[in-house]
């Protein structure tokens, strides 16, 4: 039996791939399209698409499925708090070569619009989308997965410490066992290591009466390097 914050975590990610999508007619769970991921603090932690269904692939990503992303335990499915869909329904039946381009240029956008609005000016994807056109983007659907009267224990500081950690030492042994890892994989420890300390520190001015460090405090584009294009890897970040 799944504990209760799981079961409750389900109940909410069901009844938003419930939400039928105004465009299409269609339920959520059964659209294509991007989607992004929000943690407690609304900061964006990751933004992918998907040619398969919204219910399928969010599915694999928040219940621990997912053959890279979580294996790699790049993304804890624990930090997500909140998702935002952009269904593209209408383009389901268009050829692949014409509807590839577009969801891509609508993934891109996403993704710049996430790092645009990250207090870190980066965000956990191991690969960066293609370099495509920013398009206006299609009407999206955000929703809140965390049960509310579990929120405030799940969104300690100390709980996510914790969570952080042990996140960013399991992405660190997978490049040590592996040694051979890609650059996105290393650029993620650190942008990793970087919430954590934020989160660390925010703990620390709290406990002494401080104010909370700047986020400017430690430049995340000055140790990763350009987050918009990645030599070398230009696959589409989740598909």
């Amino acid at each position: 039996m799944p504990t209760r914050f799981v079961r409750g975590f389900r109940e909410k990610l069901s009844a938003a791939l419930n939400t039928v999508d105004g465009a299409s007619g269609v339920k959520l769970s059964k659209c294509i399209g991007v989607y992004a991921f929000y943690d407690y603090d609304g900061e964006p932690i990751y933004v992918g698409q998907t040619t398969e269904d919204f219910g399928t692939r969010i599915g694999r990503h928040l219940t621990g499925q997912r053959s890279d992303t979580l294996a790699y335990r790049i993304l804890d499915p624990f930090e997500v708090a909140e998702m935002e869909l952009y269904p593209v329904e209408h383009l389901r039946q268009v050829p692949a070569t014409e509807r590839r381009p577009q969801v891509d240029a609508i993934e891109y956008s996403v993704y710049v619009q996430a790092i645009q609005n990250s207090k870190y000016k980066a965000i956990l994807n191991e690969k960066i989308p293609p370099i495509s056109p920013i398009v206006d983007l299609p009407a999206s659907y955000r929703f809140d997965l965390v049960p509310e009267d579990m929120r405030e224990d799940r969104e300690h500081p100390d709980v996510r410490i914790a969570r952080r950690a042990e996140t960013l030492a399991r992405v660190a042994a997978v490049a040590h066992e592996r040694g051979e890892v890609s650059a996105g994989l290393r650029r993620v420890i650190v942008i990793q290591a970087v919430r954590l300390a934020d989160l660390a520190a925010a703990r620390l001015a709290y406990a002494e009466g401080r104010a909370r460090p700047s986020p400017d405090s430690i430049h995340v584009p000055a140790l990763v390097g350009n987050v918009m294009a990645e030599s070398g890897e230009t696959d589409a970040s989740d598909d």
